[in-house]
């Protein structure tokens, strides 16, 4: 069992880094303030190649592993979630979809230009009145000819008013026996007449990201856009909310070295009873706590990661992960408001920021109480993995890193 990284994990981790702590890090509090997203970041990230990290060169991208996705998300949500939303929604959700279910024409068309960086992606599952509830969404698409007639609304959709690219499922079959098989994928373009966009402002939390929502009122949509066959909708769904689940996971685990490593930091600069409050045992704990909460995050996404790598299933193992780290993100957060006292309570320090940004995780891309279910359903052998007629390939280097 080998738990070292390659000179090129280490590389491609250092240089998100980099760019995260110099080019965001300054402003982001700031971004933050005003609910912005920063107008560098998409483009800064297309031109560094993170947009593209994992996609193979052929197809525009870096042609780095899923660890290596994995890494920079970690880098990523060290500075800020907003930054790692953009990789769950652009590469996790909608670029992975396409690496594993388009067709060779669609992947030139669409994963190509968002691998480069060229053209930016969201992913559109979420309804106002289905969440979780995925399976029952009400978006329509009327098969009319050669095209599809789309119509309906999708909220809480990131990268909203700055995606040109958006991976939709709707509905296709209204009269199917179960929910589920009704369902079709969709690459719907904001060119498209019929598509509006609008942002959601006055979020709890990750405020320097764009969240919005997408409404589609007839839409003709081309059957050459369909992702899938007829009826898969609900499987491509599942199998793109696998990798995106991953950045998630990934990501939360940055957040909770992020509140460690600041923790830590002010732990031992701030006095009190004459001496730095590191050295008091509370302190001592909540830093040991957070420190446990990081390496054991890290280890369960690092292990979905691995089985990525290597083409196999990964459904029990990234939702596990996602589960903890997010859930672990979030007391990690609240240990660092209460370590920094008063100060916690401002945003003059940061961790007041990553409690707001925790909360969401825990609540897309499936619940904390979804996940538990699905790990009870493992553990009782209630839920038993059905092969998928088209898997995410396997990392092969010789493949993803020549043209």
């Amino acid at each position: 069992m080998d738990f070292s990284l390659t000179e090129e994990h280490r590389l491609a981790a250092n240089m998100v880094r980099q760019f995260a702590h110099s080019e965001v890090a300054p402003t982001i509090q700031e971004w933050d303030r005003k609910q912005e997203m920063a107008p560098h970041v998409l483009p800064r990230m297309g031109e560094l190649g993170i947009l593209g990290i994992c996609i193979p060169v052929r197809y525009g991208g870096q042609g780095y592993d899923y660890i290596t996705l994995g890494l920079v998300c970690e880098e990523l949500e060290r500075v800020d979630t907003s930054l790692r939303v953009v990789m769950s929604v652009h590469v996790g959700l909608c670029s992975l979809g396409l690496l594993q279910w388009g067709t060779e024409e669609q992947k030139q068309r669409f994963l190509a230009p968002q691998a480069r960086g060229e053209k930016y992606a969201g992913y559109g599952l979420t309804e106002p009145g289905h969440g979780s509830d995925a399976a029952n969404i009400q978006t329509t698409a009327r098969r009319v000819g050669d095209a599809y007639i789309l119509n309906g609304e999708k909220m809480w959709i990131s990268l909203a008013t700055k995606a040109q690219h958006f991976l939709i499922i709707a509905r296709t079959d209204p009269g199917a026996a179960r929910a589920s098989s009704g369902l079709s994928a969709f690459m719907v373009t904001t060119d498209m007449p019929g598509v509006s966009t609008g942002d959601i402002h006055h979020k709890l939390g990750v405020r320097a990201g764009s969240t919005g929502w997408i409404a589609m009122q007839d839409v003709e949509v081309p059957i050459e856009n369909r992702l899938g066959e007829e009826g898969e909708g609900f499987k491509i769904a599942m199998s793109a909310l696998d990798n995106g689940r991953y950045t998630v996971a990934a990501g939360a685990t940055g957040l909770i070295r992020a509140c460690l490593e600041d923790s830590t930091k002010y732990a031992l600069s701030r006095e009190a009873f004459g001496k730095p409050i590191a050295e008091h045992q509370l302190i001592k704990q909540k830093l040991a706590y957070m420190s446990l909460w990081y390496e054991t995050a890290r280890l369960l996404y690092l292990k979905a990661g691995w089985k990525k790598n290597r083409g196999l299933r990964n459904t029990r193992e990234t939702s596990q992960a996602k589960w903890y780290a997010t859930d672990q993100s979030v007391q990690a957060a609240l240990e660092a408001v209460q370590l920094h006292g008063a100060y916690g309570y401002s945003d003059e320090y940061p961790v007041e920021r990553y409690l707001r940004n925790s909360k969401g995780a825990v609540i897309y891309e499936g619940t904390s109480e979804i996940h538990q279910l699905l790990q009870a359903d493992y553990v009782t052998a209630t839920r038993k993995e059905k092969p998928l007629r088209c898997e995410l390939p396997a990392y092969i280097p010789e493949e993803w890193q020549s043209i």
